[in-house]
């Protein structure tokens, strides 16, 4: 059984990787096409020779959604398994997609600031507004309090509605797997530590590491072949650790997931074919986060998504830094243009943070065995 199942796997990694080569061309030539390539007018992280980057195409990440989705319905659907996982990162990967567009082809967005909507509260002409911007004001300092952590100068969609619409595709998955799979999944697997039953608690918790992993796997994605090669690490860990547990619909979906970036990565290292976009990050990210929820590893996800968990925290520490103290943490976040600005090469980082990332998945893998 064991043996059977991870032929197929291998073959499904093959065939996702051979997929993905034939077609990634003729991707690229239609993302050339429509002009859904990378512009200087709103990205600032285009500086120095980065500059080299404008005109490469985004949504790059597509195929990889594309391949997997396709492969997964024809050869490996399984409702009680893999339609939610796919469901998951569709909605997360539509979001990205829309993201990615308005931020190529939008306007700019301008957020109202905390102070014009309590000053409409006091002046409006109609009491009726004066009332809704008081039920609203919750809404309005939220929006606000997450701008801070949003893309200058905001054209695509606004990180309040992102976060929004992000906590749907969790709670989509938090519903599956408390009311569709077995109470065994409403116990924490502890890294060496054994297990505890939080019961509906689990709820929240999916929710939250859904949403955070999806917005690391965004965050990270900002040098060549960094976010590809990590996932592709992070993927193939969890082909091998859903292997060895046995898990006869994941072991396949997480072999076509790393055929896929395996393909995707060849035209992603610098230079760049293209780019991954939010459509491949946030809906990697978020299957990242249901496939290790649906092999009972949730607390697992911060190892094996570790260098995705540590980009982010450094921004989450570099904003707060700003604006407790006035003061940054590193010369840029996320981590990756911090060494960047200490004069590191883009090949050196991103070769260094595979290493990295892959010794916390190997890690991940013997702790789960343990």
């Amino acid at each position: 059984m064991e043996i059977l199942l991870l032929k197929n796997s291998l073959l499904f990694f093959l065939a996702a990787a051979t997929a993905s080569f034939l077609l990634a061309p003729i991707f690229i030539k239609f993302l050339y096409k429509y002009k859904i390539t990378r512009r200087s007018d709103f990205d600032f992280t285009l500086y120095g020779d980065r500059q080299i980057k404008i005109g490469t195409p985004v949504m790059g990440g597509l195929l990889v959604i594309v391949v997997v989705t396709v492969i997964t319905m024809l050869y490996n659907w399984n409702r009680k398994y893999t339609f939610v996982p796919i469901g998951v990162m569709s909605i997360a990967a539509l979001l990205g997609a829309a993201d990615d567009l308005l931020n190529i082809f939008g306007q700019t967005r301008r957020l109202r600031t905390l102070d014009q909507t309590l000053k409409l509260i006091r002046i409006h002409r109609h009491w009726y507004m004066r009332v809704w911007y008081v039920i609203t004001l919750p809404w309005a300092w939220f929006k606000r309090a997450t701008h801070m952590f949003g893309s200058h100068p905001g054209r695509g969609i606004q990180v309040h509605e992102k976060l929004l619409l992000q906590f749907v595709a969790g709670a989509v998955a938090a519903w599956w797997v408390y009311t569709k799979l077995s109470p065994h999944w409403h116990v924490l697997n502890i890294p060496l530590g054994g297990v505890v039953d939080i019961g509906w608690l689990i709820i929240p918790l999916i929710i939250l590491f859904v949403m955070f992993t999806a917005n690391a796997v965004n965050i990270a994605d900002g040098l060549d072949g960094l976010a590809g090669g990590s996932l592709l690490i992070t993927f193939t860990g969890l082909t091998v650790l859903s292997w060895i547990e046995g898990r006869t619909a994941f072991t396949p979906l997480n072999a076509t997931v790393a055929g896929a970036l395996l393909a995707y990565t060849y035209f992603n290292v610098k230079p760049a074919r293209f780019q991954m976009g939010d459509v491949g990050s946030l809906g990697l990210g978020a299957l990242l986060a249901i496939n290790m929820i649906s092999i009972d590893k949730i607390l697992y996800i911060p190892i094996f998504g570790f260098i995705f968990y540590v980009e982010t925290i450094a921004v989450i520490l570099q904003v707060l830094s700003r604006r407790l103290f006035g003061r940054r943490l590193f010369k840029m976040a996320p981590l990756h243009h911090h060494f960047e600005f200490l004069g590191w090469s883009e090949e050196k980082i991103v070769m260094r943070f595979w290493i990295i990332h892959a010794l916390a998945v190997v890690a991940g893998i013997w702790i789960a065995l343990y």
